[in-house]
């Protein structure tokens, strides 16, 4: 097979433009001081487009624009190839933002730590202090960069997976073999 573009090469550019998408999401909910837990439209509208909107978009337009450069053709694991390295390039340009934005804006994850705090409590009123002290604890070394990045990587991964299969066994088109 004479394969003149590869997959990772094609999914590059889309996986560059949802890292980007997601990363000013991030910028504007910061700039103007919009949090999940006051707005619940926000919140839930940000995971939609991330977790389904955006990936399956662009993995579906990664999926195709890798079709029509080889040729009109594309198997099942060429999709899962373009699909799981855009997710991935996405949430490695994400993650590496977020542990530089928390350095040069140290207060936005003591405001996220606090909003979390105050989410727990609401959630959970009869939780005793040791409880809530371990949860606390929990959630500030879960908010550390050496288990932000390598969860937020393997959690988009995971994802780039499924919405490949499932549209890479929409799109797919066989080489023919013979002749």
């Amino acid at each position: 097979m004479d394969n003149t573009v590869s997959p990772a090469k094609s999914a590059l550019q889309y996986g560059v433009i949802f890292g980007i998408i997601m990363i000013i999401e991030l910028v504007i909910s910061y700039s103007f001081g919009i949090s999940p837990e006051n707005n619940k439209g926000y919140g839930i509208t940000i995971n939609v487009l991330n977790f389904l909107v955006i990936p399956v978009s662009l993995i579906l337009i990664g999926c195709n624009n890798y079709k029509k450069l080889n040729s009109s053709f594309i198997s099942l694991g060429e999709c899962l190839k373009v699909g799981v390295t855009i997710c991935v390039i996405a949430a490695l340009l994400y993650s590496i933002f977020f542990v530089v934005f928390n350095i040069i804006f140290p207060e936005f994850m003591e405001t996220l730590l606090t909003q979390t705090k105050e989410a727990m409590m609401k959630q959970n009123p009869n939780m005793t202090k040791e409880q809530f002290d371990m949860a606390v604890s929990m959630t500030e070394k879960m908010m550390k960069p050496i288990f932000i990045v390598p969860i937020t990587l393997v959690m988009y991964a995971f994802i780039g997976l499924i919405y490949s299969l499932i549209i890479g066994a929409i799109v797919k088109q066989e080489r023919p073999t013979g002749y």
